[in-house]
C-alpha cells in the first residue's frame, strides 16, 4: 500500500513556473513506477508524464514536451514535476500516481495508487 501526497500547486501567471512534489509513504518507493496526470474542471483525467522505478526511462504527453520535466529522488521518496512556460490551458488538478508494474505507463487504469491532487491555476 502506498500513500501519496502532492504539494506545490497554486496560482501563477502564464509563462511562469511551478514545481509539484509528490511524497510517498508505505511500501518502498523505489518499487513503483510513477506518473503525473491532470484533470481540468469538467473534463476527463489525462496523462502528463511517467518515470520508471530507476528514473532511466521517461515519457511525456505531447502537450507538455519541452516544458515539463518529471524526476524522482528515491532517497527522499518523492517524485517531482517541474512545469515551465505554463499556459492557461495547463490549469487543472494535478495528480500523482504509483504503479507496482515493472514498467512505466501512460494508461490511467494501470496505476494502483493515487494522491488527492493539487490545483494549478494559470492566468493569462
Amino acid at each position: 500500500q502506498a500513500q501519496l501526497i502532492e504539494s506545490g500547486g497554486g496560482f501563477v501567471q502564464a509563462v511562469g513556473s511551478l514545481r509539484l512534489s509528490c511524497a510517498a509513504s508505505g511500501r518502498a518507493f523505489s518499487s513503483y513506477a510513477m506518473g503525473w496526470f491532470l484533470q481540468p474542471a469538467g473534463k476527463e483525467r489525462e496523462f502528463v508524464a511517467t518515470i520508471t522505478r530507476s528514473g532511466s526511462n521517461i515519457a511525456y504527453a505531447d502537450s507538455v514536451k519541452g516544458r515539463f520535466t518529471i524526476s524522482r529522488d528515491n532517497a527522499k521518496n518523492t517524485v517531482y514535476l517541474q512545469m515551465n512556460n505554463l499556459k492557461p490551458e495547463d490549469t487543472a488538478v494535478y495528480y500523482c500516481a504509483a504503479t507496482i508494474r515493472s514498467y512505466s505507463t501512460t494508461r490511467e487504469y494501470e496505476y494502483d495508487y493515487w494522491g488527492q491532487g493539487t490545483q494549478v491555476t494559470v492566468s493569462s
